[in-house]
C-alpha cells in the first residue's frame, strides 16, 4: 500500500516537472491528498458551465468554486475563489465571473477550469503545513489558520516525519491551544483528526525531498473531524547536495585524539613574542601539557627549548593534532603535508577564509582535508582548551581550573567572555572550544564527544547557526538523557524572511523554527550569554528534582511575590500546601507571618526559624524543590543564614535526601560572600535578584523532563 501511494505521487511529480512547473494545481493536490489519506472535501474539475452545474447538484448544497490554473498560485488575489454558491443560476454566474477575473488578473495564464468543492461546515480554522528549512531540512508546522494566520503567527514546528504522539503534542504548543478545547460552551475539536493531518503531511514531505512546501490552509476542525479546504504543494528548484557525514565511531575516534592528544605539532611556532605561534607554544609549554610538543618552522632550529622541524613531515612518530598559526594563504600547502603525515586533526587558528569572503580558499582546504581524512577545527578560531589534559592550545589567556563544564563558542569574543566568567566564578571546565567558520567539525561532533566524556557533566554552546540541524538534533537526543545541553542561539531577531509560495513558508522564520526544534531535541535554550554561563555553572550543582512541587520559604513578603512570579514565568508549579503541612509550617512562623506558598516567616526571625522551616521543606517527601528568599537583618546575618542552610542541606544529603535548593539573597554587600559560600556547597544562590535562582531551577526542570526523569514531556 505504501509503495503504491509513493508510485502514484512519484508519477504525478515527474509529470509536473516535465512541464517545467513547480506549483501543483488543485486537482493535482487532490491526487496527493488521496494518496496520503489527507482528508479533503469532495471536489470535481469543471471545464465548462454545464459541468459545474452538474457537479454542484451532485454535492447537494452550497459549494466553493476556485480557479484552476498552473500559472495562478494565489487564487484569492486573482478573484478566483467564490464561497457559498448554491443553485444552478448562481453556479453559472460564479463560473463566468471566476474565469473573467482570472483572465483580467493574468491574461497569459493557462486556465484548466473551475474546481467545484463541497462547502465545509463552520469550525475552527487551523493550518497544517511543511517547509524545507535550510538548517533542519523537512519540518512540519501547525497553528491557527485562515486569513489571520500571518497576523497571529501562532505556529509551532517539528522535524518531519512526526509520529502520532508528537503530532498531538503540537496542538498544545501554540499560544492559543485552549481554543481547540472549545470556548464559550462550544465543542472541542477532534484533536486526533488534526494530529493525523499533521502526521500524514510530515510523511509526505519526508518521502519526497523535492517537495519544498505544503500548505493545508485552512483545515476546518470540528468535533467530528478535520478536513483541509485547500491543499497547496510547491516543488523545489533543486534538492540540496548531501553533506558528508561520519559515523559515531569515526567521530569519537578523531575527537578522542583531538581532546586527549599524546603529541601536538605547532605549525608556525615562533620564538618572537607577539606572534600567535609564540603564544600557542608558550601556552602549551607553560600549561603543563605532558605530551610531546613539536614546533614546526622552516627558519628556526630551536623554539622555546624544543627542537624545531622544517616541515611537519619531519616530525618523528605519530602526531594527534596539528595547530596552525600561519597566515591563511599558506594553510593549504601545509595541510597537504599534515595529510601526508597522517595527522587526524588540524586546528586552524588563522582568519582570512569564508568570514572575509574567501570562500574558494576555505573550499580548497576542506577538499584537501577530506582527501586525506583530516578533521578540521576552525578556521578563524582562538584555539581550544582541554583542561583535564593540561592542554591550552590557544593564543589567548590560559585557563586550567578543571571541572565538569564543557563550553563552546562560534565567536572568539564570546569564547573570552566564557573564560572571564569561568575565572571570576571559579567554574571548573572540562573544555573550552572555538568553532569559528565550522568548515568541518561543528556542534554535533563536539556534542557526540562530550556526551561520552566522563569529565563533562554539562555542555553549553554559543552558536550563530547550525550547518546540519538534523545531525545536531540526533547528537542532542543521544546526550540529553545523560547530561544537560544548554544552547545560546544568537540572531533571535533575524526575521528569516524569504520568498515563500505558501503561508507555512512565510511563517517559518529562522528563530521560530530553531526555538521549537531545539526544544524538541531536549536542549535548554538560554535567552542570553549570562544565562547560558549561569546555567552551565549551576546545573551540575543542583540535584535532579523528583517531582514538580516547588515551595518558597521567604523572610520578605516582597521577595515572595517576585519569587512566585519567577516560578510561574519559568514553567514551574507552586505546590498547593495540604492542611497538615500548612499546620506544620505555622508552628515555626510568628502570628503575623503567613503560611501557604510562599511560606513567609517575616524578616525579624532568628536563624532557628530559617533552619526549622528549611528542615521541614527537606523532610516532607511531597515537596520536591525549595526556593529560599533571604532578607538581610542583624538578627540573622548573611553568613549565618548561608552556614545554617549549607549545613542542613549537607545533613539531608548524607541521609540520602537530595532536593534542588536555590536561594535569592537581598541585602548589603555581605550577601555576595554568602552566595559564593552557598554555591560552593551545592545551594545555587544569587544576590540582588529573584529571577536568576528560579531561572536556573526552571532550566534544571526542563532538562529533567527532556531526559525523561520527571515522566513529562519537554
Amino acid at each position: 500500500m505504501a509503495e503504491d501511494r509513493v508510485l502514484r505521487v512519484r508519477t504525478l511529480l515527474d509529470a509536473v516537472r516535465a512541464e517545467g512547473r513547480t506549483a501543483l494545481t488543485a486537482p493535482e493536490g487532490k491526487v496527493i491528498a488521496d494518496a496520503y489519506a489527507i482528508a479533503v472535501p469532495g471536489e470535481e474539475l469543471a471545464t465548462d458551465v454545464d459541468e459545474a452545474v452538474a457537479y454542484a447538484a451532485r454535492f447537494g448544497g452550497p459549494v466553493v468554486m476556485k480557479i484552476v490554473s498552473p500559472d495562478i498560485l494565489h487564487k484569492t488575489d486573482a478573484g478566483g475563489v467564490i464561497v457559498g454558491v448554491e443553485g444552478a443560476t448562481d453556479v453559472r454566474a460564479a463560473f463566468r465571473k471566476i474565469i473573467d477575473n482570472a483572465r483580467a488578473y493574468a491574461p497569459e495564464a493557462r486556465i484548466e477550469g473551475v474546481q467545484v468543492q463541497e462547502l465545509l461546515p463552520q469550525g475552527q480554522e487551523v493550518i497544517v503545513g511543511a517547509v524545507t528549512d535550510p538548517t533542519f531540512g523537512k519540518i512540519v508546522a501547525f497553528g491557527l489558520g485562515g486569513v489571520l494566520v500571518e497576523v497571529l503567527k501562532d505556529v509551532t514546528f517539528r522535524l518531519a516525519p512526526v509520529d502520532a504522539d508528537e503530532a498531538l503534542s503540537m496542538l498544545d504548543s501554540i499560544r492559543s491551544a485552549e481554543i481547540l478545547h472549545g470556548v464559550r460552551g462550544g465543542p472541542a475539536v477532534d484533536r486526533w483528526a488534526i494530529a493525523e493531518q499533521i502526521r500524514r503531511v510530515s510523511e509526505l514531505v519526508a518521502d519526497f525531498p523535492e517537495i519544498a512546501e505544503v500548505d493545508l490552509n485552512p483545515v476546518i476542525a470540528t468535533a467530528e473531524g478535520a478536513v483541509a479546504a485547500d491543499i497547496r504543494v510547491i516543488l523545489a528548484d533543486s534538492v540540496p547536495k548531501a553533506r558528508r557525514t561520519y559515523t559515531r565511531e569515526e567521530i569519537l575516534t578523531s575527537m578522542r585524539r583531538l581532546m586527549q592528544p599524546s603529541s601536538v605539532a605547532v605549525i608556525g611556532a615562533s620564538n618572537e613574542q607577539g606572534k600567535i605561534g609564540n603564544s600557542v607554544m608558550r601556552n602549551l609549554v607553560d600549561g603543563g601539557f605532558s605530551g610531546e610538543i613539536h614546533p614546526v618552522n622552516p627558519k628556526a632550529d630551536d623554539i622555546l627549548g624544543r627542537k624545531a622541524y622544517k616541515s611537519v613531515t619531519d616530525v618523528p612518530g605519530e602526531v594527534d593534532v596539528a595547530v596552525f598559526a600561519i597566515p591563511a594563504k599558506f594553510v593549504a600547502s601545509a595541510l597537504e603535508e599534515v595529510g601526508r603525515k597522517g595527522i587526524p586533526n588540524a586546528v586552524l587558528i588563522p582568519s582570512g577564509f569564508a568570514e572575509t569572503g574567501e570562500h574558494a580558499l576555505q573550499a580548497e582546504i576542506v577538499a584537501i582535508a577530506e582527501r586525506h581524512g583530516v578533521r578540521l577545527l576552525g578556521p578563524n578560531i582562538y584555539g581550544y582548551y582541554s583542561t583535564w589534559q593540561d592542554l591550552c592550545a590557544t593564543f589567548c589567556t590560559p585557563y586550567d581550573v578543571k571541572g565538569g563544564v564543557a563550553l563552546t563558542s562560534q565567536s572568539g569574543g564570546i569564547g573570552m567572555a566564557i573564560l572571564g566568567f569561568a575565572r571570576t566564578t571559579k567554574t571548573g571546565v572540562s573544555a573550552i572550544v572555538g568553532l569559528g567558520n565550522k568548515s568541518d567539525l561543528d556542534e554535533d561532533d563536539l556534542l557526540t564527544w562530550f556526551g561520552e566524556d566522563p569529565n563533562t557533566q554539562c555542555i553549553a554552546m554559543h552558536l550563530e547557526d547550525l550547518k546540519d540541524g538534523r545531525a545536531f538534533v540526533d547528537a542532542a537526543r543521544a546526550t540529553v538523557p545523560k547530561k544537560p545541553v544548554v544552547v545560546l542561539k544568537a540572531g533571535r531577531t533575524a526575521a528569516g524572511a524569504k520568498a515563500a509560495g505558501s503561508h507555512t513558508g512565510a511563517l517559518a522564520g529562522d528563530d521560530a523554527v530553531y526555538d521549537d526544534i531545539l526544544k524538541q531535541a531536549g536542549v535548554i535554550r538560554a535567552p542570553g550569554l549570562n544565562e547560558m554561563l549561569e546555567y552551565a555553572r549551576a546545573l551540575p550543582v543542583l540535584p535532579t528534582p523528583r517531582g514538580d512541587n516547588v515551595v518558597i520559604i521567604t523572610g520578605a513578603g516582597g521577595s515572595g511575590v517576585l519569587l512566585s512570579d519567577a516560578v510561574t514565568d519559568n514553567g514551574l508549579s507552586l505546590m498547593e500546601i495540604p492542611p497538615d503541612l500548612d499546620e506544620a509550617f505555622r508552628k515555626f512562623i510568628p502570628p503575623f507571618g503567613a503560611a501557604g506558598n510562599p511560606v513567609d516567616i517575616t524578616g525579624g526571625e532568628p536563624p532557628s526559624t530559617y533552619e526549622a522551616t528549611i528542615r521541614l521543606g527537606l523532610e516532607d517527601p511531597r515537596i520536591h524543590s525549595l526556593v529560599l528568599g533571604y532578607w538581610h537583618t542583624i538578627v540573622t546575618p548573611p553568613m549565618v543564614f548561608a552556614e545554617l542552610t549549607a549545613r542542613v542541606v549537607a545533613e539531608f544529603r548524607e541521609r540520602g535526601i537530595e532536593k534542588p535548593v536555590v536561594a535569592s539573597l537581598a541585602g548589603d554587600v555581605e550577601v555576595e560572600e554568602a552566595c559564593q559560600y552557598l554555591f560552593e556547597r551545592g545551594v545555587v544562590a544569587y544576590p540582588y535578584t529573584t529571577e536568576k535562582p528560579v531561572a536556573v531551577l526552571g532550566a534544571k526542570y526542563r532538562w529533567a523532563r527532556a531526559a525523561g526523569l520527571l515522566g513529562g514531556g519537554s
